[in-house]
């Protein structure tokens, strides 16, 4: 990384988003030129990682769970016919 050659001012939710968007080892510029390049809005990656393992296992579970129900009432229906 090298040292700044502008400053510009940013609101504190638009550095709130950059921060979001930002991966490991990426400096603040690496995150808006990969946004405004013109791949940026198709990033495979962009939406991975952002759930801690512990949010992402109670998604599971809770996927789990409502697919279970609906089976339930499938075979409920099944059975009333």
């Amino acid at each position: 990384m090298g040292t700044a050659d502008e400053q510009i001012r940013v609101s504190k939710s638009v550095k709130q988003e950059i921060e979001r968007r930002r991966r490991d080892g990426e400096s603040y510029n690496d995150v808006l030129k990969r946004m405004f390049s013109p791949a940026g809005d198709r990033d495979f990656l962009a939406g991975f990682g952002r759930w801690s393992d512990e949010r992402a296992d109670r998604a599971r579970e809770v996927r789990e769970r409502y697919k279970k129900k609906s089976k339930e009432r499938m075979h409920r229906r099944i059975e009333d016919t």
